[in-house]
């Protein structure tokens, strides 16, 4: 397939205002800083966005369909400092060697320029783990970068031992066993439904390897564990063989395919110790956290909407919700893990806003937690939508504050960042020297749309409603999907 050179982006909502491509490399130190950040942090925030470093050739090209563009705020003895770089994926590099996009439709390989032996574009999240950086993306394995430079090593299959042919944006790190927990979905290639679970141990070995096969061929963005149990939600936008080939998208809402969620041991598990929970069809969002409670029952916090969030991938009449009616909230599952009955008990909402993004003190990860952080709607603060609407751009859901609810007292507290500013996914620092869970600060990019430029806001949690600092970017970083909080400690026991 023979593609133009495009010389300039679409003219849609997803390449305009703040959502306007960054591509910008390098680094500046000492940001300016209004405020003071405390001695006690030090550590690093690496954070992705979606971000095309060429116009792409398709015309309504999703926004998260960009090149993962990765950026590292070092934050020591009160000062920070930020570096940012393209992931040097396959796609990046042979674009740039052409000069042009080569990628087509969004996870649909029949519709690019030229074949790819690995699609990534590694621009949903990063983690840290066993002296890796790794850039993922849940269609492909991932890409490690070196953690002090950015600089990309090449794709990473733990030393051989990655057995599916995708993995996880959203592994999940054991705060005791040291243990990052993952899977792939589509694991045998596109149109699959089948799901490869398994544990990598602090030594980078493999354990825990169970293969097994999905209800239905579904998106599974997120995942949750806790100490005995895996759950898998299963999100229903389906995907087809068939209507990839045709040229189609790779995902079509199903109003008729109920929430799933799938169960499993963590340990030792085997293909036919699966079971398949269900519940209305809902979009399953980002999840929060998963514990066991004194009965043995799983308590699975995450988000919940009854609509399709992801409203640009219709159902197959083209129907899809009008973006500003959907809503989602924090809901609690319980579930039985030995329970003989296919059907979910209704969940109970935590939280009435609208919110998503959700995060805890990650010490606490797989263990009972009380404090959740999250981003919020909160159509009654003062947000100028006027300002704000003409330079906004389109295809990110809109955040105008952070919300730390305390589920033991049921009390939550709002950061509301000003008139003209929403707010991106918040990660949670913990104090140095604290045990106790909440201890500690929030911290999360800001879009400043007054300035057209972004802001990293850090709050104390002791006093949640005000900023303790507020830095200073030179530049606009496009709106991302994830990032992770390193000890500065930890990147230097590699």
């Amino acid at each position: 397939m023979s593609v133009p050179k495009i010389l300039h982006f679409p003219d849609r909502p997803q390449f305009s205002g703040f959502m306007k491509p960054c591509r910008v490399e390098g680094e500046v130190d000492n940001l300016e800083v209004n405020g003071d950040i405390p001695e006690d942090i030090d550590g690093t925030f690496f954070r992705v966005m979606p971000d095309p470093q060429m116009p792409p050739f398709i015309e309504d090209d999703p926004w998260f369909n960009g090149d993962g563009n990765v950026s590292a705020f070092r934050i020591e003895d009160g000062t920070v400092s930020w570096k940012q770089k393209f992931v040097r994926t396959e796609k990046f590099v042979r674009e740039r060697e052409a000069g042009k996009a080569l990628l087509g439709k969004y996870r649909n390989k029949y519709t690019d320029a030229v074949r790819f032996k690995v699609r990534s574009t590694a621009n949903t999240n990063i983690v840290h783990f066993n002296g890796q950086l790794l850039a993922l993306k849940e269609d492909s394995p991932p890409y490690a970068m070196d953690p002090q430079t950015l600089e990309t090593k090449g794709l990473y299959d733990f030393e051989g031992q990655l057995p599916s042919v995708t993995f996880t944006a959203h592994p999940k790190l054991d705060p005791e066993t040291g243990e990052m927990v993952c899977f792939g979905y589509e694991a045998k290639g596109d149109g699959t439904p089948d799901i490869c679970y398994y544990q990598v141990r602090p030594d980078g070995s493999f354990s825990d390897i169970c293969w097994f096969v999905a209800p239905v061929c579904a998106m599974i963005h997120d995942f949750a564990v806790t100490e005995n149990w895996v759950l898998f939600p299963l999100i229903p936008q389906l995907c087809d063989i068939d209507r990839l080939k045709a040229g189609g998208e790779h995902w079509q809402w199903s109003p008729e395919t109920p929430l799933y969620i799938g169960v499993i041991p963590r340990r030792g598990p085997k293909p036919g110790d699966v079971k398949w929970l269900r519940w209305n069809n809902s979009f399953p969002g980002h999840t929060l956290n998963a514990y066991e409670d004194a009965n043995g029952h799983i308590i699975f916090d995450l988000g919940i909407s009854k609509q399709n969030v992801f409203f640009w991938w219709p159902d197959n009449q083209g129907l899809a919700p009008e973006p500003s009616t959907i809503i989602s909230q924090l809901m609690r599952f319980t579930i039985d893990p030995n329970t003989t009955s296919e059907i979910l008990p209704d969940p109970e909402i935590l939280h009435t806003g609208n919110s998503e993004f959700y995060r805890i003190d990650d010490r606490f990860a797989t263990q009972k937690h009380r404090h959740c952080f999250f981003d919020l709607m909160d159509p009654s603060l003062d947000t100028d939508f006027k300002t704000i609407g003409p330079r906004l751009g389109g295809g990110y859901p809109l955040y105008n504050a952070l919300a730390h609810l305390d589920l033991q007292t049921g009390t939550s507290e709002i950061y509301f960042p000003g008139r003209t500013h929403l707010v991106q996914e918040p990660v949670f620092i913990p104090k140095s020297g604290s045990c106790v869970e909440g201890d500690g600060y929030l911290m999360a990019l800001v879009n400043n749309y007054e300035s057209m430029t972004s802001e990293l806001h850090l709050l104390d949690l002791e006093d949640f409603t005000k900023a303790r600092a507020i830095i200073h970017l030179p530049v606009r970083l496009r709106p991302g999907l994830h990032g992770n909080w390193v000890d500065g400690r930890d990147m230097q026991s590699v």
